[in-house]
């Protein structure tokens, strides 16, 4: 298994996008591009190549669900981790992301401490091992 190490973050919120960046970048010592929606993630998946997509579930215009959509319909993403970012975390909601092919549910608010730690295990896991 190759090591995590380039991740896409696609959050509308510009504070949660900066204390996830440096939570990743600076304690995790992944590589990060941020993006503001689901069509600027689209638009740069090629160019920046991530491992591991980090989505909000709630956006406004497409959501974290309709990009995860659309995010499986292209060659590059068609098979690659998405964890969603949400404080709608029922049992029930947590069942339907995982129903959409999310490797993973991080809920909000997430300890940026621990945040690559979390990351790392459902990389781990979404790889076949324990």
């Amino acid at each position: 298994m190759s090591e995590l190490r380039r991740i896409m973050h696609i959050e509308d919120d510009p504070s949660i996008q900066e204390v996830a960046r440096v939570a990743l970048e600076i304690v995790g010592g992944f590589t990060v591009m941020s993006c503001a929606s689901g069509a600027e993630g689209l638009e740069n998946l090629e160019a920046f190549a991530p491992q591991l997509i980090l989505l909000d579930v709630m956006m406004p215009g497409m959501d974290g669900p309709e990009t995860l959509a659309r995010l499986r319909h292209t060659d590059f993403a068609a098979n690659l981790p998405v964890v969603f970012m949400t404080a709608k975390v029922q049992s029930q909601e947590i069942a339907e992301y995982h129903q959409l092919s999310a490797a993973g549910v991080i809920v909000k608010p997430f300890d940026p401490m621990t945040l690559a730690d979390q990351i790392r295990s459902i990389w781990s896991q979404s790889h076949g091992e324990c």
